[in-house]
């Protein structure tokens, strides 16, 4: 081979081995640049409220959400009056809304296989989402709406009126209920702090607004309780995340 070929031939190679390292190093750059965005994002913005990182002081402007969060105390606090906390009635009221009811034996079982509960079931994506659809009979779909999934029979008013409150925090378009929000609630139910360390500031937002919401609706459902007689094992009850048929 001649030695000019030679030459461009080596030349050529080196060229284009240049180009792959290039290409990696653009690669890893781009992954460095995301995940460095990632933990200095500034601010966050959900429907209702906006937080602020500035040197190293957090500010959270939350006046939409807290006029929410007091129309949605005094409004299910009328409509459960007004049903008289029948929860045929409160499921009716749901479904006039447009949520679908869904009425499943072993509902409990059925929901503990994605580590759902009965009640309130928000919205879910991923294997959970198409999971969800197909034991509701809701389509193929990756993505489910949310939806009210309960056993037959007897359900106990205390619990009702727990899922309810969440579910008319959702419907009044409270933050916290987003698939990702929901997801790390729970996972945060059953794990350390751990994890708080990766959370983004997006992520750590929609983290607070959901153990938020799902604190309100069980102070709501407690003093409930507690204002009848007989109501210590149902604060035990809604307590410990417990089942809707006691």
């Amino acid at each position: 081979m001649k030695p000019l070929l030679i030459k461009y031939v080596i030349l050529t190679c080196m060229n284009i081995f240049q180009k792959i390292i290039y290409f990696f190093l653009q690669q890893q750059e781009k992954a460095l640049s995301k995940k460095l965005h990632k933990h200095l994002k500034a601010s966050s913005t959900n429907s209702t409220s906006k937080t602020v990182l500035s040197k190293g002081v957090t500010m959270t402007l939350t006046a939409e959400t807290e006029k929410k969060k007091e129309l949605v105390k005094l409004n299910v606090s009328d409509i459960i009056k007004a049903c008289n906390n029948d929860s045929a009635k409160l499921l009716a009221f749901i479904e006039s809304k447009g949520t679908k009811i869904v009425k499943l034996d072993n509902a409990d079982k059925i929901l503990s296989v994605i580590n759902e509960e009965e009640g309130l079931v928000t919205s879910l994506e991923g294997f959970e989402g198409l999971y969800i659809n197909i034991v509701t009979e809701s389509g193929l779909s990756f993505k489910s709406k949310p939806m009210f999934i309960m056993r037959n029979g007897e359900i106990d008013p205390y619990y009702m009126a727990h899922q309810f409150y969440k579910w008319y925090s959702l419907y009044m378009g409270l933050p916290g209920f987003d698939f990702m929000s929901q997801k790390l609630f729970k996972i945060t139910l059953n794990s350390d702090d751990a994890i708080l360390s990766e959370l983004s500031l997006d992520e750590m937002t929609g983290l607070k607004e959901a153990i938020a919401r799902d604190s309100e609706a069980t102070i709501f459902a407690l003093e409930l309780a507690k204002s009848k007689e007989g109501s210590k094992k149902v604060l035990d009850k809604i307590k410990n995340n417990g089942s809707a048929n006691i």
